[in-house]
């Protein structure tokens, strides 16, 4: 290093808590300390960090340091503490908290009655969206952190979202969505006796090419058109006033469904969905070619790939996969229309087999639920955690998307408000 140069400086927080870190790690290794549990370092921690803003809650509630005289006859001083336990990330850890003498001091971190910290209770949804069961959860609190937790506890936890998932369900949508996907999953519920029921799902891609999980419907025994005609008239409700182009599979009378409720949206059969089809006829074996021509019939500018395809040695060793094709053909042949730039965005399997995969894994293992409402809960609690408003980048569906934007307000006659 010369003499004109400037040795970068470590912020001294960071130094600070480097060495802490260090200090603390130091005597964990020389004692033989557990990092959770019952005087375990990161409890030991989380208690001395927790008593020490308790301790400053109360200094600024009497308005002067411990031991200070100007507390003096001011009317109100300490009167020792109590012992609290409560559940934190970190586990069960037991505190001291201080008390005053008149009993008006109202600790804002660990506040009266409370028995566990938001972060706890933010863990038991992440465990409860990732679909683990009740009895899951508390075995893995056990082992984790050593707190053994009632079952009514964790219903607790998961119940308060009950109130976020009705306002979600409700809230306001806007006006003109470039693509909506609607989709069903199964999951077994309990109704007297346990049957699949579909879940109705709608996904859309809003202005700015991010998705957005417009809302979750439980529906009665078989996937019916006539239920997804009550899902879509909910949506219109809801505020949206225009969909370019709607996604689906090739349910009976689901089209019908749509241009009813949207007149000016293009029906697609859904890319994905006939991808997935086709592939419950072949052989594993084959899987890896069969995608490789199947992307060249829905990246081609002509009907005619289906054609040679269907000529071909897979189509004749597999004919059901071409019959399939054939049977959705003049709800797909829209699509061939498309600009590439479109085309990119509407098959984009990331889009909805991303999120149709995280709700499979949350319902998965769970066997079946009690309630419409139970399932729900854990699908919403699936959704909150795959997508959120802040994480823009995580729900980009196109890397261009102002491209793709621009070539739906030109194909669709400028039906977008890109204001």
């Amino acid at each position: 290093m010369n003499d004109n140069e400037i040795p970068a400086v470590e912020p001294v927080e960071d130094k600070l808590v480097d060495e802490v870190v260090e200090r603390l790690l130091d005597r964990a290794d020389a004692s033989g300390a557990a990092l959770l549990g019952e005087g375990g370092l990161l409890t030991e921690v989380t208690r001395a960090v927790l008593e020490r803003a308790l301790d400053a809650e109360m200094t600024d509630h009497l308005g002067y340091e411990k031991h200070d005289p100007a507390g003096r006859g001011s009317g109100n001083s300490r009167n020792g503490t109590s012992l609290k336990t409560v559940l934190t990330d970190a586990g069960a850890v037991t505190l001291a908290v201080p008390r005053d003498r008149d009993g008006s001091f109202e600790p804002q971190l660990v506040p009266k009655h409370a028995r566990r910290l938001a972060g706890f209770n933010e863990q038991v949804l992440s465990l409860y969206a990732r679909g683990m069961s009740v009895r899951d959860i508390r075995s893995h609190l056990a082992g984790m952190y050593g707190v053994q937790v009632s079952p009514d506890l964790i219903s607790k936890v998961t119940d308060a979202v009950t109130d976020e998932l009705d306002a979600w369900q409700n809230r306001p949508l806007d006006a003109v969505w470039p693509i909506i996907y609607i989709d069903a999953l199964w999951v077994k519920i309990r109704s007297g006796s346990v049957s699949s029921r579909p879940v109705y799902l709608a996904v859309g891609v809003d202005m700015d090419g991010c998705k957005d999980v417009l809302g979750l419907w439980v529906g009665d025994e078989g996937e019916g058109a006539t239920t997804w005609m009550t899902v879509l008239s909910e949506l219109r409700n809801r505020g949206v006033e225009d969909v370019c182009i709607v996604a689906c599979d090739g349910l009976k009378g689901l089209p019908d469904a749509v241009t009813a409720t949207w007149p000016k949206a293009t029906v697609q059969t859904c890319v994905i969905h006939l991808i997935r089809a086709s592939l419950r006829f072949a052989s594993k074996q084959h899987h890896t070619r069969l995608v490789t021509e199947l992307k060249a019939i829905y990246t081609a500018p002509t009907e005619q790939a289906l054609a040679d395809f269907a000529a071909g040695e897979l189509g004749q060793r597999y004919p059901a996969i071409v019959r399939t094709w054939h049977a959705v053909w003049s709800e797909f042949t829209p699509y061939l229309a498309f600009p590439p730039e479109i085309r990119k965005v509407v098959y984009s399997t990331n889009l909805i087999e991303s999120i149709n995969a995280r709700l499979r894994k949350a319902t998965r293992h769970r066997g079946h639920f009690p309630s419409e409402q139970a399932a729900l809960k854990v699908l919403y609690l699936a959704v909150r955690e795959q997508i959120t408003p802040r994480a823009r980048d995580v729900n980009h569906v196109a890397a261009h998307w102002k491209k793709a934007l621009n070539q739906f307000s030109l194909f669709f006659e400028d039906r977008l408000n890109t204001k």
